[in-house]
Parts: C-alpha cells; structure tokens; sequence
C-alpha cells in the first residue's frame, strides 16, 4: 500500500564552486569524530571530550533517540501473535424458576484455565507499514542525536575561540595602556615644562581612559563566553575558569570534499530523508485503512466442575472466529487521513530539499569565508605594521619637537585600530573553520 519509496531528488552540482582553485590538500586530519584535534588546543580538546557526559541537550536527544527506539519496539511488535494465558475458578446456583426451562434449582462449580492467542492477519500491510515508519522514525531520531552532538561541539569550539580572540585583545589593549600611559607621563611632564598645552594633556588622558575602558569592556565579553562554555560541558559557571592565554590564532584549511558526499555525512540530512521515507511508510498505513482488517484467535485449555481438571476429557480448543471488520461509512474520515498522509510526505520532501539547498550554501559561505578572509588578513597584517611603524615615527617627532601630539594621538589610534582588526579577522578565521566542519557534517 505503500508507494514505492526513492528519496526526494535535489539538484547536486559536481564541485564545490568555491573549492576550486585554491584549497590545499594532503592535511593530516583529526580521527573520525575527534575534529577539533586538527586546531591543536589541548584545553579545547578536554572541554570537547566533556560534552558527552555533561550537556543537557545531547542528553534530551539521546532519550527522544531512545523513545523512538521504544515506539519502534511498540509497532514490531504487532507483527506477531499475540498470547495470553487465563484462569477462572466459579460457583454458581441456577434458579428453578428460570425462564425457558425452569426445573429444579442446581449449585455447581465452573474451573476454566488455558491459553488464548490473537493474530492480526497484516494482508493490507498495515503493521509492516507502521514498522517501517517506526523505523525510519528511530533512523532520524539517531540523525539528531548527531547532528545536535556536531553542533554543540562547534558551538563549544566557535565560542573557545572568540574567547581567545577576547584573550588577543586583552593582551593587546594591556600593552596599548602601558604605553598611553607613557606617553600620558611624558605628556605632564613637557606641560609642567612649560612644552606641551593642556589640550595635550587632555588628550592623552582621554586615549588612556578609553584603553581603560575597552579593557573592561572585553572582560564583560569574556566572562560571557567562559559561562557559555562552562552551560554546554554541563558546569555551573562558578565552576569552570579558563586561565587568559596569549596564542597565536592560525586556522587550518578544512578540505570540503564533493557534494555528493555531503548528503551522506550531514547528519541534519540524514535525518530529513528518513522522516520522507518515515512519511512515505505512514501513507501505507493510511491506505491499509480503507480495506478489511482480519484478525484470528485460538483458544484451549481446561474446563470441569469436579473431578481431575488437567485431564484430557476436560479438554477443550476453539479454533476462531476468523473476523474481518471494516467501515461501510465514515464521512469521508479514511480518505481524508489518506491526504493527511500524502500532504505530510509532501512537507517532508519539501524540507529534505531545503535541508539539502541549506547544506549546500553553508559550506559554499565557509568555503568563499576562509578564502577571502586569507586574504584579507594578510591586508590587515600589512596595514597593522605601517600603522604601527605610523605611530612609532609619530612618537619620535613628537620627543623631538616636530609635532604636536595631535598628530601622535591620531597614530595611536590608527594603530589600535589596525591591531584590533586584526585580531578580529583572525578569530573569525577560526570560527570560520569551525563552523566549515560543521557544515560539511565533521572530518572523517
């Protein structure tokens, strides 16, 4: 009854437009499902092996993978006989003024014991169809059980390395405070001189209190992401503390493979095509309904008022009834759950293909990200050196007395500037290459 099943078809291009080119080859990757080995950080790497035991939403997973698991037991089990055992022990009087054939009144014992066994006869395919949903429902469950697992890992591993980027950021506006505040002691010390104005002053103070409050400001930022990191390993935030770190941010370049590989190792696509053939089943099911259902039933056992009752004249057996049942009228309700069913297919199909668009654009984003972002690094390295060799000779002049320190504050501040957008390019190359693992459904 039900249609015969292929998945839902999706236009799959032969390359990756962005992978062409430019992607290295021949990196020596991570073990399958340890992927954050290739960003060689051995705190990120014990902070991953805690999500496993710790995170609640993995675990809410596992036991709607295990419910699913239940519910297929459930339906299987349709598909055999199903056998009971009973025993009855009675007294009965009889009236001797009965109806129909009154006579003399009678006591007498009644002892019954034996099995039954019912069987629905599955000729419609019925049962074989809610199995097979049953089954392609587990199928998918055990799909997001992976795929929340894939994505609370990268989401662990994105937010380590903005919390590093934090860290870069740290060291950097600690080191810019140290010197404002320098060139604020140098500055005080040439207006008591009688050199330097109080505009200078000012403005020297000013840049010192802003570094100052950036300062701060990325604390706050930090202290957020060590709390997210401690809610996903299943820590209370007062129990983790991750020390501040000064390490250079180097992404590698994640392989993204083919296309057609990417159906197999996503696993949100794996288990949007299960829930199509999940649907395809339950349109079997839905089907099955508009004809008979045959059920048969056998009994036997022992019946006797008195005397040896496991003997074999009081045996007894019957075989039936053999019954079929089936609606002669019902408004239209078998039907219409029939298009309930197709319509649903219909949506599941619907959303395995845009599951399928999605993964596609994710890993083309990443791919074009960690190319352009390359380069864009390598821009803002450069720009970050001549600002700070800008500011350096800026410095110089103003000792010197060929500049006022206008002109030293504006190269200071193109310095910080340059040396923060660096920092930021670099931790979005690691995020980039973090959430391009997740989009190709992790390195294997």
């Amino acid at each position: 009854m039900a249609p015969p099943y292929a998945p839902p078809a999706v236009p799959t291009p032969a390359q990756f437009k962005e992978a062409r080119g430019w992607q290295a080859a021949g990196m020596n990757l991570a073990p399958a499902g340890r992927w954050w080995e290739i960003f060689g950080d051995p705190i990120l790497n014990g902070l991953e092996g805690r999500i496993e035991a710790g995170n609640p939403s993995l675990a809410a997973a596992v036991a709607r993978y295990d419910e699913a698991r239940g519910l297929l037991g459930e339906a299987n089990a349709a598909r055999f006989p199903e056998v009971g055992a009973s025993a009855s022990a009675e007294r009965t009087r009889i009236s001797a003024g009965r109806p129909l054939s009154p006579g003399s009144s009678a006591t007498y014992n009644e002892v019954t014991v034996g099995p039954s066994l019912t069987y629905e006869i599955d000729l419609f395919g019925r049962v074989r169809n809610s199995v097979r949903a049953a089954r392609a429902g587990a199928e998918a469950s055990a799909a997001d059980v992976a795929a929340t697992r894939l994505g609370l890992q990268a989401q662990l591993a994105s937010t380590y390395f903005e919390m590093r980027g934090l860290d870069a950021r740290t060291v950097l506006l600690s080191q810019t405070v140290d010197a404002y505040r320098r060139a604020y002691d140098l500055t005080s010390t040439r207006h008591d001189g009688g050199i330097d104005s109080g505009v200078d002053v000012s403005r020297a103070r000013t840049l010192l209190a802003t570094a100052r409050a950036e300062l701060n400001a990325v604390a706050i930022e930090r202290q957020r992401d060590e709390h997210v990191i401690a809610v996903l390993i299943g820590d209370a935030p007062a129990a983790l503390t991750i020390p501040v770190a000064d390490q250079a941010l180097a992404a590698p370049t994640i392989p993204a493979g083919l296309p057609s590989t990417l159906l197999e190792r996503r696993p949100d696509v794996a288990a949007a095509e299960r829930r199509v053939a999940e649907a395809n089943a339950k349109i079997g099911v839905a089907r099955a309904a508009l004809f008979p259902s045959l059920t048969l039933e056998l009994a036997g056992g022992f019946q006797a008022s008195s005397g040896a009752l496991l003997s074999a004249a009081n045996s007894f057996w019957a075989l039936g009834p053999l019954s079929a049942a089936m609606a002669i009228f019902d408004g239209g309700r078998r039907r219409a759950g029939v298009r309930v069913a197709r319509a649903q297919f219909d949506e599941a199909a619907a959303n395995y293909r845009e599951t399928v668009l999605t993964a596609f654009r994710e890993v083309e984003d990443d791919l074009a990200s960690q190319r352009l972002l390359a380069a864009q690094e390598r821009d803002q390295r450069e720009a970050a050196a001549a600002a700070d060799h800008t500011r350096d000779l800026a410095l110089i002049r103003y000792r010197d007395g060929a500049a006022d320190y206008l002109e030293v504050a504006t190269a200071q501040t193109t310095a910080l500037d340059a040396e923060r957008a660096l920092v930021q390019v670099r931790t979005q190359q690691m995020t980039t290459a973090v959430d391009t693992v997740r989009a190709i459904g992790g390195l294997y």
